[in-house]
């Protein structure tokens, strides 16, 4: 037996699906389905990992014959049985919304304590130490810092997992779904009390400001979370954010043309919205330590309007690729 009729004897026997199969060796459904048509043949280290994953000799899966080979029965999947998050994807997810959202939330915090130690300040007749830029420059940093560790928590479990198999369930998005709308309603509430408050307290521009900030900080925090929440349920599009994380030569490695197109408009895409955001970050950054601005209030607006832009980026380029 030819390998492509050995590699589908042993999924077949194992109760494997493509998509199983492809997200334990960590390649595309595409792949499996081509090296099982004969249309690919899977490089070395893909041939050594199926080799371990079904306990039988690299001789025989390629050119023996595998029909009457023992079936490894831990790696067996039963029929009907509702598919398990073997990699712990949800977790890895999980601590990415939460240092993401705290990190942006700790940023907001730190602009609201700054505010409140020079309202301090003035009370006392600047009696005290001017710790301003101590506070400012201690919250923009360890904000940054969880926000930089969520990244990299997604980005290595990626490129660990790229092809991840949807395990979620009907009722797990139903309440995820729930969850995001309730927030988005807390959140407004937040808002829109935060904003009533300034207005109150009109007269004490500072102070109004410092209760606004920090109710929008909580406020940004519980929609973010579970905003992140409810998208990581999205397992096709984890998977096609695949692509864009893959080098050039991994792309060229593809058998599939339209594979190929895709990887690189998915890095295409990525790429200018790195680039967008790094600008809002800077300007932010510039907004919020250079006083001759005196901007530091709607330093974040800079990533609002850089999460904006990518978007209709993202779109744009969506459009004029179909065209």
């Amino acid at each position: 037996m030819r390998f492509c009729d050995n590699l589908q004897h042993l999924r077949t026997t194992h109760n494997m699906t493509q998509e199983q199969l492809a997200m334990r060796l960590g390649v595309s459904r595409q792949a499996v389905s081509k090296w099982e048509s004969v249309h690919a043949y899977p490089e070395m280290d893909k041939l050594l990992m199926i080799c371990t994953l079904f306990d039988c000799q690299l001789d025989d899966l390629v050119r023996g014959d595998l029909t009457h080979h023992h079936i490894n029965k831990t790696m067996r999947t039963p029929q009907g049985e509702i598919s398990q998050d073997i990699t712990d994807y949800d977790k890895a997810m999980r601590a990415y919304a939460f240092r993401l959202s705290i990190g942006i939330s700790i940023m907001l915090f730190g602009t609201a304590l700054t505010i409140l130690q020079l309202i301090l300040s003035a009370a006392l007749k600047n009696k005290l130490p001017n710790y301003t830029a101590v506070v400012l420059c201690a919250g923009t940093m360890v904000g940054t810092a969880f926000i930089l560790s969520a990244v990299c928590i997604r980005n290595r479990f990626q490129k660990a997992h790229p092809f991840v198999e949807d395990f979620y369930t009907a009722k797990q998005r139903d309440e995820a779904r729930a969850a995001m709308s309730h927030a988005v309603i807390i959140g407004f509430i937040l808002v829109v009390t935060g904003v009533l408050t300034t207005i109150f307290l009109h007269h004490v521009t500072l102070l109004a400001w410092a209760v606004f900030l920090s109710l929008f900080a909580v406020s940004v925090f519980y929609v973010l979370d579970r905003y992140c929440l409810w998208r990581r349920m999205d397992i096709e599009k984890y998977n096609q954010k695949s692509f864009s994380l893959m080098t050039e030569q991994e792309i060229n490695a593809l058998d599939d043309i339209e594979l190929q197109k895709v990887a690189r408009k998915a890095k295409y895409k990525r790429n200018v919205c790195m680039i967008i955001m790094c600008l809002a970050t800077v300007i932010s950054l510039c907004l919020l330590f250079i006083p001759q601005f005196g901007a530091y209030r709607w330093f974040w607006l800079a990533w609002v309007v850089g999460g904006i832009l990518c978007t209709a980026t993202n779109l744009y380029i969506d459009i004029r690729r179909e065209k």
